[in-house]
C-alpha cells in the first residue's frame, strides 16, 4: 500500500474528510504519489488512519470531483496522469485576502438615519397577503413579468401619488426597480453618459457613489437655507440636477415654492433634467405640504423618484421612478431588454396590501407613531444639551442634524458618543469637499428607537459631550 501519512487535526474547523483530500492533493501534485498509481480502498485506508469509512469515502469522492482520481470499474480508484509542468509547479491554494473591518463595540443606542421601526410593521398582514399572493397566481407570478414592474402595482402607486405628493402619471410612465441605486443607474444609462449631472452638496452619499461608477461628469451644488443654490446651478453647465426637494438630505431643509419654480425654469431653459427624490415625503411635522416638483412641471423635465424603503421595511427593495413621455419613448425603444429586478411575488403582495388599504392605514399610524418620538427627540435636546446645538432640519423626515456649539471636532464628538455606548454619524461624509471637516455637525436619525431610547441616548450625549 502507498504511504499516506497525514497530519490530521481533530479540533480544526476544517472537516477531516477536506484535511485529509487536501493532503492527498498536494501528494499528488508534487510526484510523491505517482501518476496511475493506484489507491488503497477505503476500508483498508480507514482501518490504517483509523477513521471512519464515511470520512474516507467522502474524501474520495471530493478527489474524483476535482478530477485528482479516476474510478475504473472492479479496479479501484487511480491517480490522474498530469502535464510534466503541472507536477513541476505544484498548485497551490492561493491566500484569499479579504478586507475586514475593525469590529466596533456595540451600540447600546444607535442613531443611524437608515432605520424605521420594525416593531410596527405588520408582519401578520404581510404573511397572509404574501400566502394569498401564492395562492391566487397559481405560478403564474414565477414567471419573468413586464420589465417595468407588475401593472396593478404600478397603477396602485398612481393612484396613492396623486392622492398624496400631487404626480401627475399614468401607470405606462412608472418603472419599478430594485432600489434608488439600481434606478439611478439606469436613469444614467437613459438620460445619457455624456450628459453633466449635478447635485446637492452636502447631499446622498450613496447616490453619488452612483453618478461616479457609472463614469459620469458630475458637479456639487451649494445649498442655502432654502435648497440648492439655482445661480450656481446656472453657471455649472449640467443639464440634469439630482434634489431632495420634500426632505433635503441630510440638512433637512423643504425647498419652498419659490425655489421649486426657479428650478423648473432652469430645467425648462437648459432642456435639462430634474431628478426629484421624494425619499420620506409620509413624514412631515411642520408646515403645509408642498406639492411635488413633478406635480408643477408643465414640461416634461421632472423625473419623479420614490421609494417604499423608508414607510415599510429598507429590505424590501421596492423603488420606482416616473419617467417623462419623451425618456419613456427612449426606455421603450431601448431599454425594456432589460429584466425586472424586484420579485413579482412582493409586487403583487405590496399590491394587495395597497388595495385592501392597509398600506394608508399604516403610513398613517407611522405618522403618528413618528411625529411622537420626533417630540421626544426635540424636547429631550432642550432639555438635556440647550443652548449648546441648533437642531437643523427638524420639520420632516426620520432624522435631524445637530450643530454643536463646542470645542470638539466631528471625529472627536464620534468618538466621545461611541465611548459612552451611542452611535451617532459624521455629517462631512456628505459633502463632496472639504468644507464638512471643519464643522462640529453629526447626523441623528430616530426612527427605530423607542422614545426611552431617545431620551436615554440625548442624556448619555449630554455627560459624553458636556462633562
Amino acid at each position: 500500500m502507498i504511504e499516506i501519512t497525514p497530519i490530521l487535526d481533530n479540533d480544526s474547523h476544517e472537516p477531516l474528510y477536506m484535511q485529509l483530500t487536501n493532503y492527498m492533493k498536494q501528494e499528488i501534485l508534487s510526484g510523491n504519489i505517482k501518476p496511475y498509481e493506484k489507491l488503497p480502498s477505503k476500508r483498508k485506508l480507514s482501518s490504517h488512519l483509523s477513521l471512519s469509512i464515511n470520512t474516507v469515502q467522502a474524501a474520495y469522492d471530493q478527489l474524483k470531483a476535482e478530477g485528482y482520481v479516476e474510478s475504473k470499474p472492479r479496479s479501484g480508484l487511480f491517480v490522474t496522469s498530469f502535464k510534466d509542468e503541472l507536477l513541476s509547479h505544484p498548485i497551490r491554494d492561493l491566500p484569499i485576502t479579504v478586507p475586514v473591518k475593525e469590529k466596533e463595540t456595540e451600540a447600546e443606542i444607535d442613531f443611524y438615519s437608515g432605520h424605521v421601526d420594525l416593531a410596527h410593521f405588520p408582519y401578520s398582514t404581510w404573511k397572509k397577503l404574501s400566502v394569498q399572493s401564492l395562492q391566487e397566481s397559481e405560478a403564474a407570478l414565477f414567471y419573468y413579468g413586464d420589465p417595468q414592474g407588475e401593472r396593478s402595482l404600478r397603477e396602485a402607486i398612481v393612484h396613492y401619488l396623486f392622492e398624496s405628493r400631487g404626480v401627475k402619471c399614468k401607470a405606462d410612465q412608472v418603472i419599478i426597480g430594485a432600489g434608488t441605486q439600481y434606478i439611478i443607474s439606469l436613469l444614467c444609462m437613459l438620460i445619457g453618459k455624456d450628459k453633466t449631472y449635478a447635485f446637492e452638496n452636502p447631499g446622498f452619499l450613496r447616490t453619488k457613489a452612483v453618478f461616479r461608477d457609472q463614469g459620469v461628469k458630475t458637479r456639487p451644488i451649494r445649498l442655502d437655507k432654502e435648497g440648492i443654490d439655482v445661480m450656481q446651478l446656472q453657471a455649472s453647465q449640467a443639464s440634469v440636477v439630482y434634489v431632495t426637494p420634500s426632505h433635503q438630505f441630510p440638512l433637512g431643509m423643504v425647498m419652498p415654492i419659490n425655489r421649486r419654480m426657479e428650478l423648473l425654469k432652469w430645467a425648462q431653459e437648459e432642456e435639462g433634467y430634474i431628478i426629484e427624490d421624494d425619499y420620506d415625503s409620509e413624514y412631515r411635522y411642520q408646515g403645509k405640504p408642498i406639492p411635488s416638483l413633478q406635480g408643477l412641471d408643465d414640461h416634461g423635465r421632472v423625473i419623479y423618484l420614490g421609494t417604499f424603503s423608508k414607510a415599510l421595511i429598507p429590505s424590501i427593495r421596492i423603488s420606482y421612478m416616473v419617467l417623462p413621455p419623451q425618456l419613456l419613448q427612449k426606455y421603450v425603444d431601448h431599454f425594456t431588454i432589460y429584466q425586472q429586478t424586484v420579485s413579482r411575488l412582493h409586487q403583487d403582495t405590496l399590491f394587495q396590501f395597497m388595495r385592501e388599504g392597509h398600506w394608508q392605514r399604516h403610513v398613517n399610524k407611522m405618522r403618528t407613531l413618528y411625529r411622537k418620538k420626533h417630540r421626544t427627540l426635540i424636547q429631550a435636546i432642550k432639555q438635556y444639551l440647550g443652548d449648546h446645538v441648533t437642531v437643523v432640519g427638524e420639520k420632516a423626515g426620520l432624522h435631524i442634524v445637530l450643530d454643536v456649539h463646542l470645542t470638539w471636532s466631528e471625529k472627536e464628538l464620534v468618538d466621545r458618543a461611541r465611548e459612552q455606548g451611542i452611535k451617532v454619524y459624521p455629517l462631512s461624509v456628505h459633502y463632496d469637499d472639504d468644507i464638512g471637516q471643519h464643522e462640529s455637525k453629526v447626523l441623528l436619525g430616530f426612527g427605530s428607537l423607542s422614545e426611552e431610547e431617545i431620551e436615554k441616548g440625548i442624556l448619555t450625549l449630554k455627560k459624553a459631550w458636556l462633562r
